[in-house]
């Protein structure tokens, strides 16, 4: 569902469901029933505890909240990202063989929006950026600008696992391939806080598979880049300033940058004034005014991908844990981020058994790589469009790895 077009005109930046929630609104409806005739206890008392930490947190904020609907909305999202779909993720994954059917699943989806995004970038039909309609989007719109990264990420953080240790000599050359494959669109997403969280999570990925291979397949990734960048063109001018204003945000911000940290600064202001609960699930846009400098604009400019202009509204810091500490406090910060501590501590663990093992290096490293990934973006991106669910999915990956016995239970036959 998430590599269907949502229309030029759509709105989804954060509220309103897609034709992907429903979807997995009845996969987590289909899991219950099947709990309940079966009869049984689908999860292990770790799982119920990990998922289970934000349950409470997030509906004492919701309690803050300015409205019923607000209340409800953001409850609703909140648990189907944090606590349902990932449910549901653990209870149908039964093997490795469907964790890494799963994982081709996001590298087929990253490959099909990467595709598009390229074309975008080529004909000139992509979001607006630098005032040249060349920004890669995918069919997510220039509403949702990090759509497109965030499905083209988690495909490339998938690829590079099953390349480093697939089963089979093929599997693991097409999924180089892949990758490879992926890193343009990427590239002309221009996107620095999914280039940051990728480039990290690669070189980690490539270390913890070996470090006897490490250093050859790190520079045959240099020479791909030099390939991909000076031979073929994808390193545009726009490309290089936007790489080089990385290290220069805090020396020379953009307007982007300025209206970035003048939120964070907001999102800290009314933490400050309610340390526990927070403002209330909803309630940054309502209490940003107050809170923000003057140097914040009126809203970000939206244009290209089939969107007339107009300007879009700043309501999120744009910063997952600023955002969950402003409007749910430090009680739903701990909980939530205690439940990805948790899985990342076990996924390590698992790592290391699978290492030793020589079993399931491949889901390990998808795994660990993916939350890593999503724990480092959240410091540039909060939850909200229509790529989020996918964000769902992939904690549900995270927590099989780290939680289903099943992950590494020697009964269970490799495919």
């Amino acid at each position: 569902m998430l590599g269907l077009p949502l229309g030029a005109g759509s709105d989804h930046e954060g509220s309103g469901g897609t034709p992907a929630d429903a979807v997995s609104g009845l996969v987590v409806l289909f899991c219950v029933v099947r709990a309940v005739r079966r009869k049984e206890r689908p999860l292990t008392r770790t799982a119920y505890v990990v998922l289970g930490l934000p349950v409470v947190a997030v509906a004492v904020a919701a309690l803050g909240a300015d409205s019923l609907p607000n209340a409800l909305e953001g409850l609703v999202r909140y648990y189907q990202i944090l606590v349902l779909v990932p449910a549901a993720v653990l209870l149908l994954v039964r093997d490795r063989h469907d964790f890494r059917l799963v994982a081709w699943a996001l590298v087929g989806l990253g490959l099909w929006q990467g595709s598009l995004g390229v074309y975008q970038y080529l004909t000139g039909t992509g979001a607006s950026y630098a005032g040249e309609d060349v920004r890669a989007v995918g069919t997510f719109g220039a509403t949702d600008v990090m759509g497109m990264s965030t499905v083209v990420a988690y495909g490339l953080v998938c690829a590079v696992g099953l390349g480093l240790a697939g089963r089979a000599p093929r599997e693991r050359v097409l999924a180089l391939v892949c990758a490879l494959g992926l890193v343009v669109p990427l590239a002309l997403s221009f996107s620095r806080g999914a280039w940051i969280a990728t480039a990290v999570v690669c070189v980690l990925q490539i270390v913890l598979a070996g470090l006897r291979r490490a250093g050859r397949l790190l520079a045959v990734g240099a020479a791909a880049a030099v390939v991909l960048v000076g031979g073929f063109g994808v390193g545009t001018s726009m490309l290089q300033e936007r790489l080089s204003s990385i290290t220069q945000v805090t020396a020379a911000p953009d307007q982007s940058v300025t209206d970035r940290y003048t939120m964070w600064a907001a999102a800290i202001d009314m933490w400050e004034e309610h340390p526990a609960t927070g403002v209330g699930l909803k309630n940054f846009p309502a209490y940003r005014d107050s809170h923000a400098s003057i140097a914040l604009s009126a809203g970000s400019d939206v244009a290209g991908a089939g969107a007339a202009f107009r300007r879009q509204p700043l309501l999120s810091p744009h910063n997952m844990y600023l955002l969950v500490l402003s409007e749910q406090g430090l009680l739903s910060l701990c909980a939530i981020v205690g439940g990805w501590a948790a899985m990342l501590v076990c996924g390590a663990r698992r790592l290391a058994t699978a290492h030793r093992a020589a079993r399931g290096l491949d889901c390990a490293l998808i795994a660990c790589g993916l939350l890593t990934w999503q724990l480092i973006d959240f410091a540039y991106a909060d939850i909200g469009g229509p790529s989020t669910v996918l964000t769902a999915v992939v904690f549900g990956l995270v927590a099989w790895w780290a939680l289903a016995p099943a992950a590494l239970s020697e009964a269970v036959a490799e495919r």
